[in-house]
This record gives C-alpha cells, structure tokens and sequence, in this order.
C-alpha cells in the first residue's frame, strides 16, 4: 500500500526566472509547483543550450592497421589485390557534445576534450538552426574549452557561484545525449570537492545524480535560479551507461579559465614552485605531530617564488591567508587560481617551530594560444625542457617551444613539419618559453600570416602560414 506524502519545503524555491520571484518559506509546496520551478528553468536555458557537431582529420592509413598498412605494399597489393571496395579515402572523424552561450555576441564554454582535434565545429541551436564555429581556447588540466560564432543577441546562460551550492540542492542537467538535443534531467548535488578521480589534472567536481549519458558532455549543470554551477564532463559507469554518479566541473574553476581565454588566449596560473604530499598518521608520527594536518613540502624548485621566499624541505604547510590547509587537492587549486604576483601568507611548522612567511606567486602558463592560431596549424607545444632535449638531440643551451604533437593532413603536416621539431621565432619574435609563443601569437593575430623559424635535426628553416 502507497502512502501519501506531503512535501514541506524548508528551502526558499524561486519559483520564477528574472527580475521578479515569488517565494515560498516554511511552507507546505505542492508537487506541481515544485514542477514548476523545473519547467520554468527548462523554458529559460534550453535555447541557450546548443548541441555540437564536431569533425576532425581522418584517420590515416597506417592507423587503420596498427601502424604499418599492408595494403600500402606493392607485394600485398600484387598478390591480395586492394581491401574489400577497393581503395577508399578515409573519412573524416565525427565527434559531438554539448555546450552553451555564456554571452549575447555568441561565446560558448563547453569540454575541452569535446573540441579536441577539431577541424570543423558546428553548432546547432534547439530551433534547428546551424552555424559554424571556431575554438577560441581550450584549457586541457581543467577540460574547459571556448567555442565563438558570429552573432549578436543569442540567450545566453549566467554563471553562478559553485561555492553557494549545498549538498541535496536541486541541480538541472540539459544537454544532447546519443544526439537527443536539449534533453533535461533533473537530480540534486551528491557531494562537492571531488578530487583525485584521474579526469582532469585540476579537480574540485561536483557530484550529481542528474542522469548524464554520452553526448552530454559541456552542456549546463543549472540551479533553480537557471543559474550554471557546473559543466557535466564526467560519469562513472560499469557498463558505459548512467549509474546515478555524474560529475561537472564548478562554475567557479570554469569561470577563471573562461575569462582567461576570452581576454587574452592564454590561461596563465599562480605557481609556486613546490611538491607536495599530505600528511597521513605515519607522517604525523614521524615528524612529532598532534595529529596529521597540513601539507608536507617535499621538494622545492630551484629559483622558484618557493625558494626565493625561504621555504624548505620537510616544511608543513598549516594556513595559507588564514585558510587551514584541510585538502591537499583544494589547496593546490586555489593556488593554481591566484594570480600571479599577489601575495600569500603561509603559516609553517618547521621542526616544531610555527612561522609565518610571505610568498609573492610566479607564473604558470599553459599550451593554449589565441584565437586557435596553432590549432590551425594543426599543432600542439610544449617548452623545451632539458629531459625534452635529451631525447631529441638537441644541446641545453637550446631556446623554444617543441612541437609534441602534428594533426594528419593540417596545414603543418603538409608542409613536412613532425613532432620534434624545435620552434625558434615567431614573426621574427624569439621564443623561449609557452609564454613567448603564445604572446607572439596573440600579436599576430592582426597579420594576415604567420612566419615560423623551426628547426629540425640540424636544419633549420622558415615556414609561413596564411592565417584565414
């Protein structure tokens, strides 16, 4: 036998969207207003919600088998004849996802690994209209990218405060699982600050039992206010399907990295120079603790803010600004999130000794560069390191950024450029670092080309790139 229940609301609902809400306290809320605050938040997001289609280079022959095509062998070819259907150009990858404008002149924040690769991206609105768009930035440690169309006033969605949100809140899911576009699913906050999940090199998830499937990736986690707490990136599943546990990335982490991308094309991070380890019990005993709390620095680098500040090995991190160290996984996002040049307070336990030291943040930047320029290219970089420098030959006195990664049939591969090869200028700019290279970029995007210094092996040799 069923037994009715009545639903008492001890929660402020707003129970409709702009300027003015109507609200309910301490009272007793029938289901169909409660269904209301639902329907109302779908009305409102779901034409700002877009689903993307993304395609990128096929793949190529000696992919197809595994690294060597037999077919490709004059033998093979003579005595087997072509694969079955005879020889066909490979086709192009399709991809999709999902995403959503965060303003009226047409920015759409989504996955990074949703655009990964992209050749050409379009966009399709829940209307049946399509456009084309371009990758403006796309952040791989945080896996939050931004796509532009041309255009002015497209609804768009606000971005509200992560921090805010509380553990049984109703959160709303819309996006376009197995191409389902503008599929909402409702559920409620899980759990907050999930870390250490191995998705993404910074992690501070939202946990949610919203059903998110394949395709919902980049589209919105709402509020009830039609407010965007998180981006859905993640789920966990035995059998690749919904299981009850998704995960989104917080509004606050995206908006940072958001603001980033649009203003300047690279996501630039506080840095501080140490590694890290949490201080378990063992650890607690070993270095006379009460009981286990900070952060253990367990190696410092040489010439970093760390070092220049004075800080030492075997130091143990117990405040920084005030705020006690709980979560090494937290305490790393935060100060990955400060900018560069701001200065923090740390409070110290060095061999029982409680000190406080100033630390003025450095700089961290990542591989991304404005407007999508070496994306075009079809290339990916990273800073030559010295252990990067033994491996391809080349001398520690070495200057400039290596191409780790060349897209097949992109612009780059045809003109005969190949991982490993060593970027030295940029328009006639010298390039060091990840930070020369993506400000030389950023500069030229007002030339119509780009003209690169590369070498390779013990050539070395101009390439120019028409930029459209």
């Amino acid at each position: 036998m069923l037994r009715k229940v009545s639903l008492v609301c001890f929660s402020i609902f707003a129970l409709t969207l702009g300027d003015g809400f109507a609200v309910a306290s301490d009272c007793v809320c029938s289901p169909a207003m409660i269904s209301k605050a639902f329907t109302d938040v779908a009305k409102k997001a779901t034409p700002a919600v877009v689903f993307l289609k993304v395609e990128s280079a096929p793949l190529q022959e000696d992919d197809l088998y595994g690294g060597m095509n037999p077919f490709g062998d004059e033998f093979f070819r003579r005595f087997f004849g072509t694969p079955p259907g005879g020889q066909q150009k490979p086709q192009p990858q399709i991809s999709q996802g999902s995403g959503f404008l965060v303003s009226s002149d047409g920015y759409i924040m989504t996955n990074a690994h949703v655009v990964r690769g992209a050749d050409k991206i379009t966009v399709v609105f829940n209307d049946g209209r399509e456009m084309d768009g371009s990758v403006v930035g796309a952040d791989s440690h945080t896996d939050v990218a931004i796509i532009k169309i041309e255009g002015k006033n497209f609804p768009f969605l606000k971005l509200g405060d992560s921090d805010k949100m509380e553990i049984a809140e109703w959160v709303i899911a819309i996006g376009s699982p197995f191409q389902l576009e503008a599929s909402v699913t409702v559920g409620v906050v899980s759990a907050k600050g999930r870390q250490n999940l191995r998705i993404n090199d910074f992690e501070d998830f939202i946990q949610t039992d919203a059903a998110i499937n394949p395709g919902n990736s980049g589209g919105p986690l709402l509020n009830l206010n039609g407010e965007v707490i998180g981006i859905n990136t993640a789920i966990f599943s035995r059998n690749g399907g919904y299981m009850g546990i998704g995960f989104a990335i917080p509004s606050k982490m995206a908006t940072y990295v958001m603001k980033q991308i649009i203003e300047s094309g690279v996501v630039t991070r506080g840095f501080l120079g140490v590694s890290l380890q949490p201080i378990d019990k063992d650890l607690a005993d070993a270095f006379g603790l009460e009981k286990p709390e900070g952060a253990l620095i367990s190696e410092i680098v040489k010439g970093s803010p760390a070092d220049k500040a004075g800080l030492k090995q075997g130091d143990i991190i117990l405040e920084y600004n005030k705020v006690t160290v709980k979560s090494l996984g937290t305490f790393r996002n935060e100060l990955a999130m400060m900018s560069p040049g701001s200065k923090i307070i740390f409070k110290i336990n060095r061999k029982g000794e409680i000190l406080t030291i100033p630390v003025t943040i450095g700089t961290a930047s990542d591989t991304m560069a404005a407007g999508g320029v070496a994306s075009k290219m079809g290339i990916e970089v990273d800073t030559l390191t010295p252990e990067l420098a033994s491996q391809l030959g080349y001398l520690s006195t070495d200057e400039g950024v290596v191409i780790t990664k060349v897209k097949p049939a992109s612009a780059a591969a045809q003109v005969g450029i190949r991982p490993g090869c060593l970027i030295q200028s940029v328009n006639h700019k010298k390039v060091t670092n990840l930070d020369d290279f993506n400000k030389a970029l950023i500069d030229a995007n007002n030339q119509k080309r780009i003209l690169l210094l590369i070498r390779q092996g013990n050539v070395t040799r101009y390439y120019t790139f028409k930029i459209e």
